[in-house]
């Protein structure tokens, strides 16, 4: 029996004589397999490519993996589980320039694998199938996924990464090898499909879309999908590749809030109405809405300097320009700025207070917030650009001298 175990880790690099690796990862998929490796065989024989089928099995029970040693395919055993796993090792163990993956319950049909070749040969780095455009047979797609979940998840992957595609979810898809060999995908479970999309993305690979059906599944058992898991963890996926959605814009929205709203009040009283009135009750929620807002900017900033260290991000030039002109002096120094500011109005009503005899602060409330909130965040700002530059070291990512620290 023709099998192989190889180390994620490795890399065979692809000898030229194999252009297109069909990988389909497997786990008890007996009543489906041996159709989607007749059809990867007979679509080679067809467009005479050179081809091979790899299984990457998971762990199956009831015969998979005999049935695809007996119809010609070179089966993988993945210890790990996991969808990810699965295809990272098949494709580990591929030898083709170019990589086909699909799932293995005769969903996609893997006689359209030439139309990827093709399109790949034109010097595209990924061929996405739509299935939208080719058309859902009846009872092939749950309503929730067609018409909610997939919809969704890819206008939010349209709107973070600026992909441009119509069905992030599409199990069938084509990509080079040189291209996965740049990627890094780190995903073990379904989060690797959007992931090879976001970090081709990144680095400016080129991305199209073909046509495809998706046919009724022929697995016999319920799917491993399990939707609102899955589409949690989806994501999930997209908010931790994107910072600036989770962090950043949201606390910068924060921020410009409760900025307006301390200064809108500073001056005294605002009558909305005849009896709706705000005052310094109200600039209490500013002053919190700054602070939450700073603190949310600020964990954004860790999480971009994590990020691009960890090669989660590939394309960090905006935060290239962004370090090349502010270093850790620029930061404690905003934030001294801030906190001697913030500590002198706080010391001026503090020596009024005491003048007056320590008699009631109501009228100096106002005061009171407006000078604290510039003493905290000052003290926000100073500490965190230590921490920040701590953390950039600690990554090998000096946050003075980023670009030369990063990978070429």
């Amino acid at each position: 029996m023709e099998t192989e175990s190889p180390s994620r880790a490795g890399k065979l690099v692809p000898t030229g004589a194999v252009e297109v690796s069909v990988v389909i990862p497997c786990l008890n998929e007996a009543n489906s397999l041996g159709i989607c490796v007749d059809k990867a065989l007979r679509a080679f024989a067809e467009e005479d490519l050179s081809g091979e089928v790899i299984v990457a099995d998971n762990g199956s029970t009831d015969g998979s993996i005999e049935i695809g040693v007996s119809r010609g395919a070179r089966v993988v055993h993945v210890k790990q589980r996991g969808y990810g796993a699965a295809l990272a090792m098949g494709i580990t163990a591929s030898r083709g320039r170019y990589i086909v993956m699909g799932d293995a319950d005769d969903s996609y049909d893997f006689s359209e694998v030439p139309q990827f070749v093709h399109k790949l040969r034109e010097g595209y780095d990924m061929v996405m199938g739509n299935r939208f455009r080719g058309g859902i047979k009846p009872g092939a797609m749950p309503k929730l996924h067609q018409y909610f979940g997939n919809p969704g998840l890819t206008a939010l992957l349209n709107l973070f990464f600026h992909v441009g595609i119509g069905d992030c979810y599409c199990g069938m898809r084509g990509f080079s090898r040189k291209l996965y060999d740049q990627l890094d995908v780190r995903s073990t479970g379904m989060e690797f499909a959007p992931e090879l999309i976001i970090k081709t993305a990144q680095i400016g690979g080129r991305i199209t879309e073909i046509p495809i059906v998706l046919w009724p599944d022929k697995r016999g058992r319920p799917p491993h999908l399990r939707s609102f898991r899955d589409g949690w963890r989806t994501l999930r996926f997209f908010l931790l590749y994107a910072p600036n959605w989770l962090f950043l814009f949201p606390g910068a929205s924060l921020l410009f809030l409760g900025l307006a709203m301390v200064f809108w009040l500073l001056p005294g009283p605002r009558h909305l109405t005849s009896r709706v009135i705000l005052d310094t009750h109200t600039m209490v929620f500013g002053v919190i809405f700054t602070q939450m807002g700073a603190e949310i900017i600020i964990v954004g900033l860790f999480a971009k300097v994590f990020s691009y260290a960890e090669r989660f991000d590939r394309s960090p030039i905006s935060l290239e320009r962004l370090l090349r002109r502010v270093k850790l002096e620029h930061g404690l120094l905003a934030g001294a700025v801030l906190f001697l500011a913030g500590f002198a109005g706080s010391a001026w009503i503090a020596w009024r207070w005491a003048a007056s005899g320590f008699g009631l602060l109501n009228d100096e409330l106002r005061g009171i917030l407006f000078w604290s909130m510039w003493l905290f965040l000052g003290v926000q700002v100073f500490f965190s650009a230590f921490f920040l530059s701590m953390l950039g070291v600690s990554r090998g990512t000096y946050i003075g001298d980023y670009e030369r620290q990063r990978e070429p």
